[in-house]
């Protein structure tokens, strides 16, 4: 039986009745379709693909045409699935004209739930010109990656009482500006609940404590893919990374023995081969 597949009201609605639920990254069909057959409510193509599946060391260099490229099939992977599509880079930077622009294109060409763009007050105003068209918004504040080298890298945010401040008021202006939910990346548990209890919009935490209504990984982390990398907030539930090189270790070793292919794995029709000629 399919799950139920939520909609943007459901965020609100299950914050308010004290369900917790859950959002992980995909960027292909496989792994949508593999997401889509689990319990897990949310996926969010995150522009994060450029370090995932792209070998980038930043999400700086994602493009719109790398996000429709990977959202499409994602879509089409997870059709029970609420999808998330991230606006990268460059995307929405220079207004609410051009986000409305490269939003709707998002939009239209993949067919995915809602966008997602990174920032806090400075964005509350093109946050609610996409939302006055129609458009839902996730916001994202915290450890933005897009900018994380504006605030020295990849590190916690709001770890003092300034920064605990702005987080607020950076949350409280994305919901003003009509966000229905919003995402908050690396910052102490206390900050997080601070967060959530001065706004009504869910926030979905990614390194954010145990407190929140919704919890956000990244696939490739919490399935143990990257080898040695681990950021602090991630369980690895699995460690497919080793079952994968252990599977390809073992086609190697099989077929070098001679061990592979048996007849089973084989057409073995009997053909009569006619004589060639000189």
């Amino acid at each position: 039986m399919a799950k139920k597949k939520m909609t943007v009201l459901d965020f609100k609605k299950y914050m308010q009745e004290g369900r917790r639920f859950t959002c992980v990254t995909a960027y292909d069909y496989t792994t949508a379709s593999i997401v889509n057959d689990s319990d897990t409510d949310i996926i969010l193509v995150g522009d994060s693909l450029g370090m995932t599946m792209l070998g980038y060391n930043t999400t700086v260099g994602v493009t719109m045409e790398d996000m429709i490229h990977h959202i499409r099939p994602v879509v089409k992977g997870a059709p029970d699935t609420f999808i998330m599509g991230d606006m990268p880079f460059g995307s929405y930077q220079e207004g609410p004209q051009q986000a409305i622009r490269n939003a709707c294109r998002m939009l239209a060409e993949t067919n995915c739930d809602c966008i997602k763009l990174e920032g806090g007050g400075s964005v509350a105003p093109t946050i609610r010109a996409l939302v006055d068209v129609g458009i839902p918004v996730c916001a994202h504040i915290g450890l933005t990656p897009q900018s994380a080298t504006s605030v020295g890298g990849f590190k916690v945010q709001g770890g003092t009482p300034e920064g605990a401040k702005k987080l607020i008021l950076d949350a409280k202006a994305v919901e003003a500006a009509g966000a229905f939910a919003m995402v908050l990346e690396c910052v102490p548990s206390v900050v997080a609940q601070a967060v959530q209890a001065a706004i009504s919009i869910p926030v979905l935490g990614i390194g954010a404590g145990p407190e929140l209504p919704c919890q956000v990984l990244i696939f490739h982390d919490m399935m143990d893919m990257y080898g040695d990398f681990k950021p602090k907030f991630v369980k690895q539930f699995a460690h497919i990374r080793a079952e994968m090189v252990g599977a390809l270790n073992a086609f190697h070793t099989e077929t070098a023995d001679g061990a592979f292919p048996t007849p089973e794995f084989s057409f073995n029709k009997q053909v009569e081969i006619p004589p060639l000629e000189d």
